[in-house]
């Protein structure tokens, strides 16, 4: 039976999916372009010794830019492989766009025995970027409703940084118990703090 808070999230999830796909191709290169180069010049992207991405899909935000710079620069990158039955997932370290292949929901993803990051144990500092669908003003992230990131971030204790396009911040979402907010946001028009809960 759908709640009313799926059913809230489903219809703000197909009208952002629906205008974040309509956004013009040379634009939404652009600002990609602009988000990534903005990422690597971060203090949190300088000191960091673990970046955690996404590989994107569908008029996602294209964060591959930042992978490339980060090996370059030496740090350890890994990409998420979901575990489709359990509704988990787990990053995996890789060094090449190569090591990534379609897996679950047609998302590349790292091969099951490459290494896996385990928040737990490493002790290096880490960055997590988020994708989303939408974000709210509180850091609150619309994704496609499966709860994976919710999940792993309820496990991760680094710096979690939310990418979207700014038109895409709205007031409010509607949230559930088990929904975790990003610690900062990124866009096309720079960092947006988030706003604190009263």
């Amino acid at each position: 039976m759908m709640t009313p808070i799926k059913r809230e999230k489903d219809i703000i999830r197909k009208d952002c999916s629906d205008r974040r796909n309509a956004i013009d191709k040379d634009l939404h290169k652009s600002m990609d372009e602009g988000i990534c180069a903005l990422a690597t010049s971060l203090v949190s992207f300088r000191y960091a010794d673990i970046i955690l991405l996404y590989a994107p899909i569908k008029s996602e935000i294209d964060v591959m830019p930042i992978f490339h710079e980060a090996i370059k620069k030496g740090k350890r990158v890994a990409f998420p492989r979901c575990n489709v039955e359990e509704r988990t997932m787990k990053f995996h370290f890789v060094t090449s766009e190569d090591e990534l292949s379609p897996c679950a929901y047609g998302i590349r993803e790292p091969r099951e025995d490459a290494p896996v990051y385990d928040p737990k144990t490493e002790t290096g500092s880490a960055v997590c970027y988020v994708p989303g669908l939408a974000f709210d003003v509180y850091g609150y992230r619309l994704g496609y409703g499966k709860g994976y990131y919710d999940k792993f971030m309820h496990t991760f204790n680094g710096c979690t940084i939310g990418v979207v396009y700014s038109e895409f911040i709205l007031n409010t979402l509607p949230k559930g118990r088990f929904d975790k907010h990003c610690d900062v946001m990124l866009t096309e028009k720079g960092i947006k703090a988030i706003k604190k809960e009263k």
